[in-house]
C-alpha cells in the first residue's frame, strides 16, 4: 500500500470540506482533500444549488403577475425544458473540473476515494473503482470529517423499495412526471413540491406533523402549504403513512401509498424527503475509540474536536447541529484557526446548540427565519413576547405588487432588551434576513436598533414595526 503524510487530512470535499481544506492551506499547511464523488458536495450538485434553479422561474412569474404593466406582457407556462437546461447549467452538468482550480492554486491535493480511520491521524483511502485500499495517509496534525449527511427513510412498510427519488434524483431528473408523491413536508419537500408543479407535474404533498415546516413558527407552515395549495399542489398534513409499493399492476399507477384508513394515493413517481442521516456508518471510528451519539452524529466540543480526541474535528451536517451549508463553513472557520494554533477559536454559546443559525425555505412564499421561534424561547425559559405585523405592510411592499401577503414575526426577550428570534414569510423575502441575523447574534440592544433608521421606501421598514411596538 501507497504510503503518504500531510499536516491534515480532510474527508468530504462539500462546502464544509472545502472551506477547512482551503483555510488550513492558507494558512502554510500541507493538505490532503479526500472524496468519492464530486467536490462541492451535496449543496452544489444535488441540493441547494440545483433547488433554488428550479425554483427562481416560479418566484419571477409570481411576482410579474402581482405587477402591472408587466404581467400584461407574461404569458403561458413555463417551459420545462428551458428551466431543466439552466439548472443543469448551475450544476455544470454533475461535472466537477470548474472546482479543481480553486483546489491546485491552494496546493490541495485531492485524493478521489473513500476514507477511513485506521488508527490515530491515520486514513486508509479505497481508491475511486477499486475495492480495497490503495493509500494509507498519516496527519502529522489533525483530521477533518465533513462527510454530510444521507436522505433517511422513515420506518414504513415498503418505502424504500418503492421510493424511486430522494433529493438527488428530484435535482436532476430529466424529465417532468405527469403525476408525483412528496413525502416529508420540510424544506427539501416543500421546494421541491413547488418546482415540479411549477413544471406541470400534479404533486400530491405528504407530511405527518400537524403543520409544514415543523421547526418553524406555525403560521410560515400554514402560509406555506396555502401558497403551495395556490400551485396545485395536494397537501396534506397529520397524515398516518401505512406502506408503499411500486409496480402496483394498475398500468396507470407506477407508484401507491397507502394511508391509514386504507386510502391509497397513487403517482408516477416517490420522493422521499423526510429526514438525512449522517455519513458516519463507515469512518471506521472504532479504530480510535470514538463513538456516535444515538442518532449516529458526532457529538464536537466548542473547538468542533469530537471523541475527547485533540485531532479529531467534525464540521458540517455530520456533527448534527445545524444541517445548514452556511453553518458548516461557519464550523470549518473556527477548525482551520484552532488548527493553526488560535487556541481561543470556537463556538459563540448560541452557537453550541444552532441558536442563532439563519434558515430559508425557497418556497413561494419564502420563509426566512433566525435564533428562536416564540415556543422555542419559551421552553428555554426566556419570558419571551412575540410582535406580528403584516410583511407587505409598508410602503416599499407595495412594488413587489398588490396581495403579497405574508407575515413577520420578531421574537423579544423584553428582560435583557434584545430580539431573540425573527421570522420573515412573504414573497422573496429571503434578503431581509441578514439584519435580523444580526440582531440576534449581536444581541444587539433595541434601544440601538431604533437609531438604525430603515430607509423609505423599502420593504426594511417592517422593523419600525418592532421599535413601536416593542415593550416599554
Amino acid at each position: 500500500m501507497h504510503e503518504t503524510e500531510a499536516d491534515v487530512v480532510v474527508l468530504g470535499a462539500g462546502p464544509a470540506g472545502e472551506v477547512a481544506a482551503g483555510q488550513i492551506a492558507d494558512g502554510g499547511l500541507d493538505v490532503v482533500l479526500v472524496e468519492d464523488r464530486l467536490v462541492g458536495g451535496e449543496c452544489s450538485y444535488w441540493g441547494c444549488m440545483p433547488s433554488k434553479a428550479m425554483l427562481r422561474p416560479v418566484d419571477l412569474l409570481a411576482e410579474t403577475a402581482r405587477v402591472p404593466g408587466v404581467r400584461e406582457l407574461v404569458h403561458g407556462d413555463l417551459d420545462p425544458q428551458v428551466v431543466l437546461d439552466r439548472r443543469d447549467e448551475v450544476i455544470h452538468d454533475l461535472d466537477d473540473a470548474s472546482q479543481l482550480p480553486w483546489l491546485e492554486d491552494r496546493g490541495i491535493r485531492l485524493v478521489r476515494g473513500r476514507g477511513r480511520l485506521v488508527a490515530e491521524r491515520t486514513v486508509e483511502v479505497v481508491l475511486s473503482g477499486e475495492d480495497r485500499p490503495q493509500e494509507r495517509i498519516v496527519a502529522r496534525r489533525a483530521v477533518v470529517v465533513a462527510t454530510g449527511t444521507r436522505p433517511a427513510f422513515p420506518p414504513v412498510e415498503g418505502l424504500e423499495d418503492a421510493c424511486g427519488w430522494t433529493n438527488r434524483e428530484s435535482t436532476t431528473a430529466d424529465e417532468v412526471p405527469g403525476s408525483l408523491i412528496v413525502i416529508g413536508g420540510g424544506p427539501i419537500g416543500a421546494e421541491q413540491a413547488l418546482a415540479w408543479a411549477s413544471l406541470g407535474s400534479k404533486v400530491t404533498l405528504l407530511e405527518v406533523a400537524p403543520q409544514l415546516l415543523g421547526k418553524e413558527e406555525p403560521f410560515a407552515g400554514a402560509e406555506v402549504a396555502d401558497g403551495l395549495r395556490a400551485h396545485g399542489v395536494d397537501v396534506r398534513v397529520g397524515v398516518d403513512i401505512v406502506s408503499a409499493t411500486r409496480e402496483t399492476g394498475d398500468p396507470d399507477v407506477a407508484v401507491s401509498v397507502t394511508l391509514a384508513g386504507g386510502e391509497a394515493v397513487g403517482a408516477d413517481e416517490l420522493l422521499v424527503a423526510a429526514g438525512r442521516a449522517p455519513n458516519t456508518e463507515d469512518l471506521g471510528l472504532d479504530a480510535v475509540g470514538v463513538e456516535t451519539d444515538d442518532r449516529g452524529n458526532l457529538p464536537t466540543d466548542e473547538h468542533l474536536l469530537t471523541g475527547g480526541t485533540s485531532w479529531l474535528y467534525a464540521v458540517g451536517d455530520v456533527n448534527g447541529r445545524a444541517l445548514l451549508t452556511h453553518v458548516g463553513k461557519r464550523q470549518s472557520r473556527i477548525v482551520a484557526a484552532h488548527v493553526l494554533g488560535d487556541a481561543d477559536a470556537a463556538l459563540a454559546s448560541d452557537e453550541l446548540e444552532g441558536g442563532s443559525s439563519p434558515r430559508v425555505t425557497f418556497t413561494e412564499p419564502q420563509v426566512a427565519a433566525v435564533g428562536l421561534t416564540l415556543q422555542a424561547a419559551k421552553d428555554a425559559g426566556i419570558a419571551a413576547v412575540a410582535i406580528d405585523v403584516p410583511s407587505d405592510g409598508n410602503a416599499g411592499a407595495s412594488f413587489i405588487g398588490k396581495g403579497a401577503g405574508g407575515t413577520t414575526r420578531f421574537v423579544i426577550d423584553p428582560d435583557a432588551g434584545v430580539l431573540v428570534g425573527a421570522t420573515f414569510v412573504g414573497a422573496g423575502i429571503a434578503e431581509q434576513l441578514h439584519a435580523a441575523t444580526i440582531a440576534v447574534a449581536g444581541r444587539v440592544p433595541l434601544e440601538v436598533l431604533d437609531r438604525a433608521v430603515p430607509a423609505f421606501p423599502t420593504r426594511t421598514e417592517t422593523w419600525l414595526r418592532l421599535i413601536e411596538k416593542r415593550p416599554r
